[in-house]
């Protein structure tokens, strides 16, 4: 039981953005960090995505049934009850934003709600089963856990802010297009009408590179506006560069699914890195 009700919240996505909002709430506080503020946004930033995981295994039990990956869920499998998830999803949304309204502050609470909204019914209940934009569109939640780590500082949405939410919102169509053209098949069979299934392989790759290469741009700003120093610049640019260079050597790949899988891993070990430097190379108050 215990075990279905961590893993309905996806975890490792919830893990990885996590490490976003500690990034975005570290290069607006400049090292001047308040402790307990800093706890209180990381812990209401779980909460609410956690709630929109579990909103998006609630409304997708149906077509998990039909896929390898999601099959062994515990709705799909009927070990929880649909009604107890549900119940579950609104329990964490609730304690969730609560804690971003009333400890941290009113704009960190607005975009956790936005991201909730965005994800469980713009992406997982409207584009997810009727439009192959779901993927980018929906990107906008994803994009909100650095931007409330900033916003939990800064109180307002500027400069910073936007580009946290570029790095997040630029970085995500690449990452996922390379697990749905893993499990092509899968979504094809499942009825979801992803960018691969409808468009190819082909186009989806084509698709990936304006994305990656965009981020190049996004990462310069955040050293243009004095947030980053030279070490985040250096290597933010060589990690896009590669992540790119083995985008493109995609056209030629012989096997898509292998190609694939190392594009998804290069993603993810990308975004780790990329927010890992972030915070070491912050640039300090001065003054």
């Amino acid at each position: 039981m215990l075990k279905d009700l961590v893993a309905l919240t996806k975890p490792r996505i919830i893990r990885l953005n996590l490490i976003a909002a500690f990034g975005g709430y570290w290069v607006a506080s400049r090292w001047e960090i308040d402790l307990w503020g800093l706890l209180w946004m990381l812990l209401g930033s779980a909460l609410t995505m956690a709630s929109a995981c579990v909103f998006n295994n609630y409304l997708d039990r149906d077509f998990d049934t039909k896929m390898e990956r999601t099959r062994d869920r515990a709705l799909p499998q009927g070990r929880m009850k649909p009604q107890a998830v549900l119940l579950y999803a609104i329990v964490l949304g609730v304690v969730g934003s609560c804690v971003l309204f009333v400890l941290v502050n009113e704009l960190a609470g607005w975009l956790g709600l936005l991201g909730i909204f965005v994800y469980v019914v713009i992406y997982t209940m409207w584009l997810k089963r009727n439009s192959t934009w779901s993927t980018s569109i929906g990107g906008i939640s994803g994009a909100m856990p650095p931007v409330i780590g900033y916003c939990a500082v800064t109180g307002e949405v500027d400069m910073g802010a936007w580009i946290m939410f570029a790095l997040l919102f630029l970085w995500q169509p690449a990452h996922f297009w390379s697990l749905a053209i893993r499990r092509v098949e899968e979504y094809r069979a499942a009825g979801f009408p992803l960018l691969p299934v409808v468009k190819g392989i082909t186009r989806t790759k084509w698709q990936m590179v304006p994305y990656i290469v965009l981020l190049v741009p996004a990462s310069v700003l955040l050293y243009t506006y004095g947030y980053v120093g030279t070490y985040f610049l250096v290597l933010s640019v060589v990690l896009a560069v590669v992540w790119l260079g083995h985008t493109v050597a995609g056209f030629r790949a012989k096997n898509d699914e292998k190609w694939a899988k190392t594009n998804f891993i290069i993603s993810i070990n990308y975004l780790m890195i990329m927010f890992l430097t972030m915070i070491l190379d912050t640039n300090r108050i001065v003054g």
